[in-house]
């Protein structure tokens, strides 16, 4: 019987925020950000493309170049596992999250693609707000 455990996540998608970078308390660098990849969902009245968002981390020297050479709307792919947390809120109460922690990040643009934000506006997120699909 094998005990292997497999925690792979790869997504393609585009920032929906610009990254924040922020250091841990032993001087490891950190970025957040938020991906957008599109799915497509049947419904009565057809196919609809939706949104699914993702928090992913990335750390050290990665870190320093996604902050560097992204902004929101850039495409990028990720590669990573997926990391379970558990905290609670200063009112007691129990909260949870899954995010990614990126191993890989690859820029699927120019810069120059990036600034021209080519195909990526705010209404292709479809109306479906952040706090919807958060934990």
């Amino acid at each position: 019987m094998s005990y292997a455990n497999i925690n792979r996540v790869v997504l393609v998608g585009r920032l929906t925020r610009e990254p924040e970078m922020r250091s841990l308390a032993s001087g490891t660098a950190v970025c957040g950000r938020r991906i957008a990849c599109n799915g497509v969902r049947k419904t009565d009245e057809g196919y609809v493309e939706r949104p699914n968002y993702f928090d992913v981390s990335v750390f050290g020297a990665s870190a320093d170049a996604v902050s560097a050479y992204t902004r929101k709307g850039s495409r990028v792919a990720i590669d990573g596992r997926l990391e379970w947390r558990e905290w609670e809120t200063a009112e007691n109460e129990r909260r949870q999250a899954v995010s990614i922690v990126a191993d890989t990040v690859e820029f699927l643009e120019t810069r120059g693609e990036a600034d021209r934000g080519d195909g990526f506006d705010d209404d292709d997120l479809a109306g479906v707000g952040v706090e919807e699909m958060a934990l």
